[in-house]
């Protein structure tokens, strides 16, 4: 059974009338708690973005104990945004619109944890019996406390907020895939170091639908960066004019995913508006599909199209490297997706094939034109050496599964080959840093 529990509030007269009409303002550095000593319950409230940023704090003992539910907006820059259980379940895009109260409503059933912004779910996280905690973050469990509203910016003003405590066997029918195993998980421990953990290469196709790709990224811990291809030639759900690229826009733009496209084949910058692509986060190309050394077009993930004819592999090598450098010089990607990959015929020589002088023309372009590299969780490339190389000359990352269906895993090899290199927050690309709107299309 549900009841309303009267606001309990901590500080100041102004403050306790605030509270008492459903109303509050906070100033930087105020906190106020609003109900106490509760474990299952449900909070709800509207807070007015733009003017701020703060958190909702629950099971708060005062110790440090509890969870935090962080309010920020803004552009995608790499700060977590609104929605994001603090170090757990980090967000990197806020849904809020900076003109309008934006509802916000945090649930914990049992051992699982929701969050709804706008009325989207964007976390919900079910505690597993042993979470991985680093020690910054070691009372960070679930178990009962307060409810605390901070300001740590600016002002943030509330209004409509109502607390309600659940009974003990109260269960959120959403939770219904089963809880990650974080004693091998790399995501969590990325999460508690607050370093990104992005996908920013998932495709809606082979059977993965929004529904689908919604629910495994909560449950992985790992934001989606929703990506259709625009042009020809590519699998899936193709955009082909400036109309179908807005109605597109238009079915996933308050979806909790960050929003891509990317350029399939080589006519996309001639078939649409550079208009149309920048309602955009950001756009994505690969060098898969290229013109061959006889003009041809050659998608070269098939080997059926990859014609070598009178050309030996080293001079196909040459050719590849040719059409790389022009495609990356011409088109207004942020990102090098795929990025350095090989034909099946090549694929076993990487190194070989991918001589430093070859990737260094390519890195050359990348440097120039400020487009970051795609560290590719499906083919495993490029290689670690690449990666380096990359690194030393201050190119940006990203991280990316480009899936075919709906079974694909947690970014294993892009995390892995991160973690090897020394990467950092500070390697990673955001769309503050996109250069493309500079960039003739």
């Amino acid at each position: 059974m549900r009841h309303p529990l009267p606001f309990l509030p901590l500080f100041t007269i102004a403050a306790i009338f605030a509270a008492c009409t459903s109303s509050l303002t906070l100033k930087e550095g105020d906190s106020v708690t609003l109900a106490e000593d509760l474990a299952n319950f449900t909070f709800s409230g509207e807070y007015l973005p733009g003017d701020g940023s703060g958190s909702i704090r629950f099971h708060d003992s005062g110790d440090g104990s509890g969870y935090e539910v962080v309010l920020r907006d803004g552009p995608i820059d790499g700060s977590v945004k609104t929605g994001s259980l603090a170090h757990i379940r980090n967000q990197y895009r806020s849904l809020a619109d900076e003109q309008q109260w934006c509802p916000v409503e945090v649930s914990v059933r049992g051992k699982n944890i929701s969050v709804k912004v706008k009325g989207k779910d964007v976390v919900c996280y079910t505690e597993p019996e042993n979470p991985y905690r680093t020690d910054s973050y070691k009372k960070m469990r679930l178990s009962r406390g307060n409810i605390v509203l901070s300001c740590g910016e600016g002002v943030l003003k509330w209004r409509n907020l109502r607390a309600e405590a659940l009974s003990d066997d109260a269960v959120n029918p959403c939770d219904t895939l089963p809880p990650i195993d974080e004693a091998t998980d790399r995501a969590i421990r990325l999460q508690q170091e607050d370093f990104p953990v992005i996908d920013w290469h998932v495709h809606l196709k082979g059977g993965l639908t929004q529904e689908m790709a919604h629910a495994i990224s909560m449950n992985y811990g790992i934001n989606y960066g929703v990506a259709p291809n625009a042009g020809e030639g590519g699998v899936g759900r193709m955009l082909r004019d400036d109309a179908e690229v807005y109605e597109y826009f238009n079915e996933i733009k308050d979806e909790p995913f960050i929003r891509g496209v990317q350029g399939e084949g080589r006519r996309w910058t001639i078939d649409f508006s550079k208009e149309a692509l920048e309602v955009f986060d950001y756009l994505f190309t690969d060098a898969m599909t290229i013109y061959d050394h006889k003009g041809r077009l050659s998608r070269i993930y098939r080997n059926e199209e990859v014609l070598l004819d009178d050309i030996t592999p080293e001079g196909y090598m040459e050719h590849l490297v040719d059409e790389t450098v022009r495609i990356l010089s011409n088109e207004p990607a942020d990102f090098f997706a795929n990025a350095f990959f090989l034909p099946d015929f090549f694929a076993s020589d990487f190194d070989g094939m991918w001589t430093d002088e070859r990737v260094s023309r390519v890195l050359d372009v990348m440097q120039r034109e400020g487009i970051a590299m795609e560290i590719s969780a499906r083919y495993h490339i490029p290689s670690p050496r690449v990666v380096r190389l990359a690194k030393e000359r201050g190119i940006k990352f990203t991280f990316g599964t480009n899936n075919v269906d709906p079974s694909f895993g947690r970014l294993e090899y892009s995390i892995d080959t991160a973690l090897e290199c020394g990467l950092t927050p500070a390697d990673l690309w955001f769309p503050t840093m996109s250069t493309r709107a500079a960039r003739q299309q």
